[in-house]
């Protein structure tokens, strides 16, 4: 150790023991209010510790204090203790009561040391502060009265009467303050009365601590009470029958309604799920319902004509099982999807054709599986046929005739029956029937001609055809069958069938015999036309014969008449003058025209030069 430090360590030595032996025991005590004013002064020392004002500042008086300030000095002039700083008994003691400071007050020559003692009397210069300045708390909706929620309390910096005295809660007719709880640490709001998070989910209160200060402070905290739901509440839906339209033409995933139901429990609770109780088959395969959204939307084709209607139950579950049932009615809207269907239900598809005008040929029937308008029904035929269609009872049309018909014009018919629906745009369809005229015998058969002139030469071999008549009778199969015969009559007094003969079947007159034009030059016969009608029509013709000539007689002199000699004798007298008339020579011949056009020369002559023959 040095010198210097030696020399120290006996004036330390020397300081303590003079001071312990100058050291009075009676210690000065002042009070002062905290958050005084400086200068403010708090007492005198020199009147207190019996010392000399005046030598204060000689003996180097001075007010000693372990900390970053001093709060305090000494008026080295008037030896009083007077406030220099601030003073904030909070921050000096916190909640120590009572609250001090010690001084330490130096005198030297000599040395005297005395305790100064200041005691801070609080002042109500703090309101109550809560930890935080909401609380939320939860409670369930089915705690029982008298339940407890701990809140902490309020923290006043002030101490005794200036610290919080009281609690206050809010105005509610749930809620009270329980004023005997625990009051170190907490304040209890005691349930009164039961709840219903229903009715009410939320309640804000409001708690002051009030202290005891005069004027008192106070202060609050807002307390939000959250009430914990119970599944005390099923599914409600917002009406017990949902009815709506919908076309049958909608396309799928078409939205039909969104059916709603609410549950006033929250959480899992108040999570509703949506279910189609007892679907049909067909039901199941048309609709759907989103679990969640309660959205019911089509899956499958409509069809008005299977179904106008369908009615389902929806079921609203919540996540507590609790539910709520509904009824869905959905009417399907008809769409002119259906074009009307014809049937016949009676027809005579063959009608003879002297039926008389009104009779009835067919009955149809008309359906159209489309409803209201659209299944209106309309039918039609074109006016242009001898026909007619009436409305006959409800869904039934006949048709019926309104004229005379004539097969051999027209022998059958094509009769379309259009039938169109009321609907927009219309649909139509048609059906054709085939109406067959069958014959009557009405006609008798015509010939072609009204009269038949045959030229037929004669010496004709028998059986050579003489001709061929023919009749036309436009009524069908044996109706229109001609048959052919002659009528019986008499040529020369000989029955005619000697002379000729006909094919009934094809109109050829035969000859039966060869003709002589020198006997008979002509002859008329009638030939019958007959159809084989029931009963059978007939006309006749005339078919005149005329027999033409044939070079098949000799020239036959009639003078001189030829007696069987081979000479015959004529006088002429010697005197006779050139050119004069010998004797005339008359021949005939039996045929007829050119036949019988005779010349006359002489074959042979003694003198040829003689005679001459005109």
């Amino acid at each position: 150790m040095s010198k210097t430090s030696k020399l120290c360590l006996a004036k330390w030595r020397l300081w303590i023991t003079s001071l312990l032996f100058c050291i009075t025991a009676a210690d000065v005590r002042y009070s002062v209010p905290e958050e005084t004013k400086t200068k403010y002064v708090i007492g005198s020392l020199s009147k207190d510790l019996n010392l000399d004002s005046n030598r204060l500042r000689f003996r180097k008086a001075r007010l000693d204090y372990q900390g970053d300030k001093r709060y305090c000095e000494v008026d080295l002039d008037s030896g009083n203790l007077f406030v220099s700083e601030r003073i904030d008994r909070e921050m000096l003691c916190g909640t120590t009561s009572p609250c001090l400071l010690h001084f330490e007050f130096v005198l030297e020559n000599p040395l005297e040391l005395h305790n100064v003692v200041l005691e801070v009397q609080d002042i109500n210069d703090n309101s109550p502060v809560f930890p935080k300045d909401s609380i939320k708390l939860e409670i369930s909706e089915a705690a029982p009265t008298g339940s407890k929620l701990q809140i902490a309390r309020a923290r006043d910096l002030d101490v005794g009467m200036n610290s919080v005295q009281t609690y206050i809660l809010s105005q509610n007719k749930h809620f009270v303050v329980d004023t005997k709880s625990n009051k170190d640490r907490y304040v209890d709001i005691v349930l009164k009365n039961s709840l219903d998070r229903e009715t009410k989910a939320e309640h804000s209160l409001i708690l002051s601590a009030v202290d005891g200060g005069n004027p008192p402070k106070s202060g609050t905290v807002v307390i939000e009470v959250f009430v914990i739901d119970v599944n005390d509440n099923a599914p409600v839906f917002s009406q017990p029958l949902y009815d709506t339209r919908l076309s049958e033409n909608a396309a799928l995933g078409t939205s039909v309604m969104k059916i709603t139901a609410t549950d006033v429990d929250e959480g899992a609770n108040g999570q509703i799920t949506y279910y189609i109780n007892h679907l049909s088959d067909n039901t199941k395969e048309l609709f759907k319902i989103d679990e969640h959204s309660g959205e019911i939307s089509v899956i499958g084709h409509l069809d008005h004509e299977k179904s106008s209607s369908y009615e389902m139950e929806v079921q609203a579950e919540d996540g507590g099982g609790q539910t709520g049932h509904c009824k869905v009615v959905i009417e399907i809207d008809d769409v002119n999807d259906n074009a009307p269907v014809i049937s016949v239900k009676s027809l005579k598809n063959q009608i003879p054709e002297n039926i008389p005008p009104g009779s009835e040929i067919a009955v149809i029937n008309v359906k159209d599986q489309d409803s209201g308008e659209n299944s209106r029904v309309s039918c039609s035929i074109p006016t242009s046929l001898p026909f007619q269609l009436q409305p006959y009872i409800k869904s039934y049309f006949i048709i019926t005739t309104t004229r005379s018909l004539d097969r051999e014009q027209i022998e059958n018919y094509n009769v379309t029956i259009t039938a169109t629906d009321g609907g927009t745009p219309t649909l139509h369809s048609n059906i054709t029937l085939n109406i067959q005229v069958s014959d009557i015998n009405d006609n008798s058969p015509t010939f072609e001609l009204q009269t038949y002139a045959v030229y037929v030469s004669e010496n004709n071999k028998p059986g050579t055809s003489v001709c061929s008549v023919s009749a036309n009778d436009p009524d069908w199969r044996q109706n229109g069958t001609v048959l052919y015969s002659l009528v019986p009559s008499e040529v020369n007094g000989v029955p005619v069938s000697s002379f000729l003969s006909i094919n009934g079947d094809t109109g050829v007159i035969h000859a039966v015999r060869s003709f002589d034009y020198e006997q008979f030059r002509n002859f008329t016969v009638k030939v019958v036309a007959r159809d084989n009608g029931s009963p059978p029509l007939s006309s006749n013709v005339t078919v005149k014969v005329f027999i033409t000539d044939e070079n098949d007689n000799s020239p036959q002199i009639l003078y001189p008449v030829p007696d069987g000699k081979s000479l015959m004798t004529e006088m002429v007298p010697k005197a006779t003058l050139s050119g004069s008339l010998v004797s005339k020579v008359i021949a005939v011949d039996a045929d007829s025209g050119q036949n019988a056009w005779l010349s006359y020369q002489i074959v042979k002559s003694t003198d040829p030069g003689l005679f001459s023959i005109g």
